[in-house]
């Protein structure tokens, strides 16, 4: 082989990085979770969190000031529809990732969170509606797209068969039967 030649990692070496990939991220939603429903003080205040009365969505929705669906996502902020929705996603979204069952739909859900969440940034945006520069530090990729891809890459590769229960989920009648279920 040339000097300086890229060779392809040993299957089973994929197999771990995307299964390191995908526990990692399953904690990113996890933890989201956690400090939205108990309010560790990171994130969510002390006192704030879901359990205590507070709103997962209030916070962050409440204070969109910039994109074409800055009014709607005020609409939305702390309306409990709002807070069900985000709160099962992120959930669903953690065990999915973290047991390596249900990937693609996974994938699917949070695609279409982090798709919401890019909105209600909106990196494109040089400007708040006060006029303030948004801070924006790319008009186009941001962490929440990169999140929506990795979920979407770890589904592709099959990443709940190392270090999840991926093989055996897909052996069950109901998951072979739909296979958008893997």
């Amino acid at each position: 082989m040339p000097a300086g030649a890229v060779t392809a990692a040993p299957a089973g070496t994929r197999g771990y990085v995307f299964a390191g990939l995908r526990l990692l991220t399953g904690f990113v939603f996890l933890w989201a979770f956690l400090d939205k429903a108990f309010g560790f003080g990171y994130a969510t205040p002390s006192g704030k969190g879901w359990i205590e009365g507070g709103s997962p969505t209030r916070g962050f929705l409440g204070a969109v000031a910039v994109g074409p669906m800055e009014s709607v996502f005020h609409d939305w902020a702390g309306a409990a529809w709002a807070d069900w929705l985000f709160m099962l996603g992120l959930l669903g979204i953690a065990i999915a990732l973290l047991a390596g069952i249900g990937l693609w739909l996974a994938a699917a859900a949070g695609s279409v969170m982090m798709a919401l969440m890019w909105a209600a940034e909106w990196p494109p945006a040089r400007h708040l509606s006060d006029g303030s520069p948004s801070m924006s530090t790319n008009p186009f990729v941001d962490y929440h797209l990169i999140y929506a891809v990795v979920l979407v890459a770890l589904a592709a590769a099959g990443a709940g068969a190392t270090w999840g229960l991926g093989r055996a989920w897909a052996r069950l009648p109901v998951v072979d039967r739909n296979r958008w279920l893997l």
